[in-house]
């Protein structure tokens, strides 16, 4: 069976390469293709793809993922637009995350009878971040007005990295770990390290890493054959390493992308390096969405229920867009502009690591809550890769009419 999947994922990977870019103009994008293969060739289909992935497999591959996509778009972000309208990603991130965080808890707990209110708290958190991968058409695609481009690029960025210590600090108190330092000590603690680390990790590496390959470059030292290695092995050190030392990867990564891209912004090989990276990040990306389509999409079908497609949908769309909406009040926006915003918080990668550590742990509702992620995820990937390219020609056109 190993080499009957690596024929069929390969198979696969060729066929989608030589149509990508229809696909990429097209109604269904990457994460919507990749996940409706693996169901097809999955349990449920045709029962061609028997993948035997423990959960820390499918973890680990979908953090390299988020690392590599977290770090390339950080790398590629355009910092002059980004401080010109910071107000946005600067609210998303200190006012409307909290604020997504606490309406989730509430309609867990008008929801869910079988949950604590750590629970309801654990999966409020756990579908609060966003994910980069699946807003890769929206913030990649230079129709969409910069500002709001570069403040979904950065929202999607570090939010994860943020809910990664709170995540932590509910469990340790859901499983009754916070031993005498209390919550406040505990929250501290979490913050500190992994936040702190991360950003020390991404710094320690990303800076002495670019100088190190533009001098390389400009004396000739780097192969042609080996630059798609240098920014992929520097993606993966900083989260690696961040991880080691007790921070967060994910903050590494898009912190190191960011300074990797601000080192290196007049260097000619720039583009090739991020380009290069984007296709190991792709690859990534595409054995991440069929192993979810074909190992927890397939076991999970039976589990689903009333009750969790109800949060689903309104994580969706209510918990995540009124926040949005609400904060992003003030400012230089036009109503639908806003409503774009507060759509486009698909949720994925993150929510599938989230969900890994979660189901490790000894909380008596661990099923509802990773059944809960996983519907999420399923209807985001659909609506949001189905709805992405549709509505961003809509923005595109509204801010030219608004130009004229």
């Amino acid at each position: 069976m190993l080499y009957q999947n690596l024929a069929l994922i390969a198979a696969f990977a060729c066929i989608y390469s030589l149509l990508a870019g229809v696909m990429s103009r097209s109604w269904f994008n990457g994460a919507v293709v990749f996940t409706l293969f693996g169901v097809a060739m999955g349990p449920v289909g045709l029962n061609w793809l028997q993948l035997s992935l423990n959960a820390d497999g499918l973890r680990l591959i979908a953090e390299l993922t988020l690392a590599m996509v977290l770090f390339a778009d950080a790398a590629k972000a355009d910092l002059t637009v980004l401080k010109r309208s910071v107000q946005i990603p600067e609210r998303l991130l200190v006012l409307s995350l909290p604020l997504t965080i606490a309406l989730g808890f509430g309609a867990a707990w008008l929801l869910f009878d079988d949950l604590t209110l750590l629970e309801m708290a654990i999966l409020a958190t756990m579908l609060a971040p966003t994910d980069a991968a699946l807003g890769k058409a929206v913030v990649s695609d230079q129709s969409v007005p910069a500002p709001i481009r570069e403040g979904l690029n950065f929202e999607s960025g570090l939010n994860d990295g943020i809910c990664v210590p709170i995540l932590f600090v509910l469990l340790a108190l859901a499983e009754g770990q916070s031993g005498d330092r209390g919550v406040s000590m505990l929250a501290m603690h979490y913050v500190a390290s992994e936040i702190g680390l991360g950003v020390l990790t991404a710094i320690v590496l990303a800076v002495p890493g670019a100088w190190l390959l533009k001098r390389s470059s400009d004396n000739n030292w780097i192969e042609e054959s080996w630059l798609q290695v240098p920014v992929v092995a520097l993606a993966i050190s900083c989260f690696a390493v961040a991880q080691t030392i007790g921070g967060s990867g994910f903050i590494a990564a898009f912190v190191g992308g960011i300074l990797f891209g601000w080192q290196t912004a007049n260097h000619s090989l720039k583009h090739d390096l991020l380009e290069r990276a984007e296709g190991a990040g792709d690859s990534l990306s595409l054995v991440t969405w069929v192993a979810f389509g074909a190992v927890v999409l397939s076991k999970s079908l039976a589990a689903f229920d009333w009750t969790i497609l109800v949060y689903a949908l309104l994580s969706l769309t209510v918990i995540r867009m009124l926040p949005v909406f609400l904060v992003l009040t003030g400012l230089k926006l036009g109503g639908g502009e806003k409503l774009f915003i507060g759509w486009f918080g698909p949720r994925g990668l993150a929510s599938i690591v989230f969900a890994v550590v979660v189901y490790n742990s000894s909380l008596d509702g661990v099923h509802t809550l990773a059944m809960t992620v996983v519907c999420t995820i399923v209807l985001s990937v659909l609506f949001h890769g189905v709805s992405a390219n549709p509505l961003v020609s809509w923005l595109a056109k509204r801010a030219s009419n608004n130009a004229e």
